[in-house]
């Protein structure tokens, strides 16, 4: 989306330049590690941007600050808001569904119940929207973060809180957690399609080939006339290990004791 127009989510997005202290390069990888070899495949060629260092946590906490413009992210989905603090601070955050420039949000333990404030879990009513949730007390917000999601408090228990993750999956927090008031921005991301391959390539996804369109000593998949079914017992990577579908959760992890209920 182009800077300066008006997206179906009724946010106005700033017509200006990122926050020259609050961006860093990013250094392309082409999908390669530290020994120079392909780590990731089909990564690479993607267009030159520069990153925006993202407050996820709480570090202005009790500072009143005012959103002073709202502008895209090309490196996430949703849409970010600069803050300007009271003691003149400037710092960037996530920006919530209906916040509007000149808005006045702050970071507090019992803050109001109002949009882009930040709270803790404990003190957030049941059926309240959330996002950008914390995992652990004072190691920021990890999860909830993608455009358009939300969580959704369902209950207080002792010291923990149950939130209805956007997977569906119903889990515990503590409640000494901080989240942010409502949901994330860019809410049409999701219908968004890309219209040509060269869409994918600024995005820094290069064509992936079929299995099936390949040799036998190429992949698991290959060989046969024409377009064959895979003829295996089950999908494979081109390292022979169970492909689409497998599941990846380690059994007996330390966090079961958290989820009430899995996701589907």
């Amino acid at each position: 989306m182009k800077k300066g127009t008006k997206s179906k989510s009724d946010l106005v997005l700033t017509k200006k330049e990122p926050e020259k202290k609050l961006t860093i390069p990013l250094k392309k990888t082409g999908g390669r590690g530290n020994t120079g070899k392909i780590t990731v495949r089909h990564k690479g060629g993607e267009e030159k941007r520069k990153y925006r260092i993202i407050d996820f946590g709480q570090e202005k906490i009790g500072i009143p600050a005012k959103v002073e413009a709202i502008e895209y992210d090309p490196n996430r989905s949703a849409f970010i808001m600069l803050l300007l603090y009271k003691n003149g601070k400037k710092a960037y955050q996530l920006a919530p569904e209906g916040i509007k420039i000149g808005d006045e949000i702050i970071c507090q333990e019992d803050a109001p119940l109002k949009i882009g404030n930040r709270l803790k879990l404990k003190n957030i009513p049941v059926g309240s929207e959330v996002f950008n949730v914390e995992l652990f007390p004072g190691k920021g917000g990890q999860i909830v973060r993608g455009a358009g999601t939300f969580a959704q408090v369902l209950s207080h228990e002792n010291d923990y809180v149950q939130l209805s993750l956007p997977s569906k999956e119903v889990r515990r927090f503590s409640g000494e957690c901080f989240a942010t008031i409502g949901r994330v921005s860019n809410i049409e991301h999701k219908t968004r399609k890309l219209k040509k391959a060269g869409d994918s390539r600024h995005r820094g996804i290069r064509p992936a080939v079929r299995g099936t369109a390949m040799n036998p000593r190429d992949h698991p998949h290959g060989g046969g006339e024409g377009r064959t079914p895979i003829g295996l017992k089950y999908p494979k990577t081109p390292w022979g290990k169970p492909a689409r579908g497998v599941k990846t959760r380690k059994k007996h992890k330390w966090s079961d004791k958290y989820i009430v209920k899995r996701r589907k």
